[in-house]
């Protein structure tokens, strides 16, 4: 028996936001990640710009905000980590305490990702000190304002990742320290740790952007980005591309991984919530909008090819760093952006199953914290040493579909292809047609006509959209070229 008197088991949170705003700050920095910063401008890029992005953006507020205020809703009416909370649901709207079950697969997601998030992640921090040693450089020859890592050749500039997937001991310090940092936050709790750190760096994080958003719009191409992202040709919005957008949409707004619905039963007051789940997708568009009008005016100012893939943002813009006034500093600055945006999704990933272990298995914050964190280290461990030590090693080779993907790229595919959309469409479904009307309608906080409208979107169109995604996920030679 829970401590609460209900019969789920779960421990109801003590832990809570100080207020709405922190909520906001909090949620918006698990939703803006490397997904927004990194993903983005390169799916963009591959994807021929326009169509993509003004497809994008509609997937954002007809599919990925109708399932950000469901999360959001479990979260404050459970009170509890995710698993306790979709049990709670369940319990007052007179449904199976089995639909629980998409709880346990986000929150295994989250563990998962943050396995390979961290090892990422710990590429940035790595050209953090690169470009940390190149502008205190720059400030000891008397030139702040030079361009990033003078003297290098291109093909220098571009070798350091291939240098850095070399060194199996630089890739585990630097995963090491992110890892270490996420953790310091989390097992400070929600108030001293989450909360803190969101209400510091959000309003950072957004200065950074908009600052080298502007120094992009003088220094690059603003109007060859402008036509780019926002010009469409239709023809290239195939289904491949549509598939990506929807991905993206899910992706980058933290759904599928609970940590919307752990973030919401810290909420202990009010229950209008879906102006809240609006302001939330509302910010993380515009984030990735900025981010795309950030990079590439930088890419077209220097002549680099917008569909570089990956490579984008390791290997092109340090070089157009060089050629760039103020691109030290800059490049600097950069960088420092995408490893606040890391560090406040890595704190909501590792947030996600450290509750199910408070609220579930009644440990200690900084115990659940230690056993998820320190799983989440080793798996990723694995994942680096993919990149040199066990480079031929394919985790689920008889897998078609993760045949030719390295161990790092499976865990990413795996979660990103099944289990997201997965928790998504039992989300949908779960809010839509099992969960009492009554006490969702309530919660959601929202006028007659847009509960209305917000119902037909999560009953209908999310689930027919990622069953979509999951469907060409697992089988994408039904999309065609």
């Amino acid at each position: 028996m829970a401590a609460t008197g209900d019969t789920t088991g779960a421990k109801t949170t003590s832990e809570g936001w100080s207020s709405r705003s922190a909520f906001i700050l909090a949620a918006i920095g698990a939703a803006v990640g490397l997904g927004n910063i990194w993903r983005f401008p390169t799916l963009a890029g591959e994807s021929g710009g326009g169509a993509f992005v003004i497809f994008y953006v509609g997937c954002v507020f007809l599919l990925g905000l109708p399932l950000v205020l469901s999360e959001i809703i479990v979260g404050r009416v459970g009170q509890t980590d995710a698993v306790g909370s979709i049990k709670r649901v369940a319990a007052k709207s007179g449904v199976a305490p089995g639909w629980s079950i998409f709880g346990a697969i986000g929150a295994c997601a989250a563990f998962l990702i943050l396995s390979f998030y961290s090892v990422v992640a710990g590429w940035v921090l790595y050209y953090v000190g690169v470009m940390g040693v190149d502008f205190a450089e720059a400030l000891a020859a008397g030139d702040p304002f030079r361009g990033a890592l003078a003297g290098e050749s291109r093909e220098m500039i571009q070798g350091r990742m291939a240098g850095l997937f070399a060194s199996p001991s630089l890739m585990l310090g630097m995963h090491l320290v992110f890892m270490g940092a996420t953790f310091f936050i989390v097992a400070r709790g929600v108030h001293g740790g989450i909360e803190k750190a969101a209400t510091w760096l959000m309003p950072g994080f957004f200065a950074l952007l908009v600052g080298i958003t502007i120094y992009g719009a003088f220094a690059g191409e603003m109007g060859q980005a402008l036509a780019f992202l926002f010009t469409p040709d239709w023809s290239k919005l195939t289904p491949p591309v549509m598939n990506a957008a929807l991905g993206q949409a899910l992706f980058s707004l933290s759904l599928g991984v609970a940590a919307l619905i752990t973030y919401g039963s810290y909420i202990k007051e009010g229950s209008g919530l879906g102006p809240t789940a609006a302001m939330i997708a509302t910010a993380d568009t515009c984030v990735a909008l900025l981010a795309g009008l950030m990079i590439f005016p930088i890419v077209f100012a220097v002549g680099l090819d917008p569909a570089a893939g990956p490579t984008l943002v390791f290997q092109s813009l340090p070089f157009a760093f060089q050629t760039m006034p103020g691109g030290a500093l800059i490049g600097l600055l950069f960088f420092v952006l995408i490893l606040v945006a890391a560090i406040t999704s890595s704190i909501s990933l590792l947030e996600v199953p450290t509750a199910w272990g408070i609220g579930e298995r009644r440990w200690s914050r900084v115990r659940s914290a230690s056993i998820f964190g320190g799983g989440a280290f080793l798996i990723g461990i694995a994942c680096l040493l993919g990149y040199n030590v066990w480079s031929d090693v394919r985790p689920l080779g008889f897998w078609p579909i993760f045949a030719e993907t390295d161990i790092l790229d499976t865990v990413d595919g795996f979660t990103g292809k099944i289990m997201l959309p997965v928790v998504a469409l039992l989300t949908a479904i779960f809010i839509g047609w099992k969960a009492d009307r009554k006490l969702v309608g309530a919660t959601a906080g929202l006028s007659p006509a847009m509960l209305g409208v917000w119902r037909f979107l999560v009953a209908w169109l999310c689930p027919i959209a990622v069953a979509l995604i999951l469907l060409f996920g697992l089988f994408p030679g039904l999309l065609g070229a």
